[in-house]
């Protein structure tokens, strides 16, 4: 009888922690909101021709950040984008870029992302781009 109730309680708890994992859908924005953070250490997104348009911000019991981000090239030749051209704006005001990737983009075209930013204590407020400065 005890092993069946101890078996009962691990297959419970490894269920329970799994649970800790699964991203959660915090917010959806369409348009930039206005924050007023100081950025004292001057940190900005590299120059790029690329333009955020929207994103969704994701999270977990983990602490794990992430976003499904949609960007435009506005330039009409080939961009190439990486972790330097996009920054994540968090609750205590710090910013931080998502962990390293790179993905191509033709002239002009529009694609989403979903790039993790880490783990941070905080959540994200806003994701921008040299463009949406």
């Amino acid at each position: 009888m005890f092993a069946y109730v101890f078996i009962a309680l691990t297959f419970v708890s490894v269920t329970a922690s799994a649970d800790d994992d699964v991203l959660n859908v915090d917010r959806s924005v369409s348009k930039s909101i206005q924050l007023a953070f100081s950025n004292d250490n001057n940190i900005t997104p590299k120059k790029s021709d690329f333009e955020v348009v929207n994103y969704v911000l994701m999270s977990n019991e983990n602490g794990e950040r992430w976003s499904v981000i949609t960007l435009t090239n506005l330039s009409h030749g080939e961009r190439s984008i990486n972790q330097e051209h996009i920054l994540a704006l968090f609750a205590d005001g710090s910013r931080s870029k998502p962990l390293a990737f790179t993905s191509n983009f033709k002239g002009k075209e529009t694609q989403s992302l979903t790039l993790p930013f880490g783990e941070n204590k905080f959540p994200i407020l806003g994701i921008y781009s040299s463009n949406n400065l």
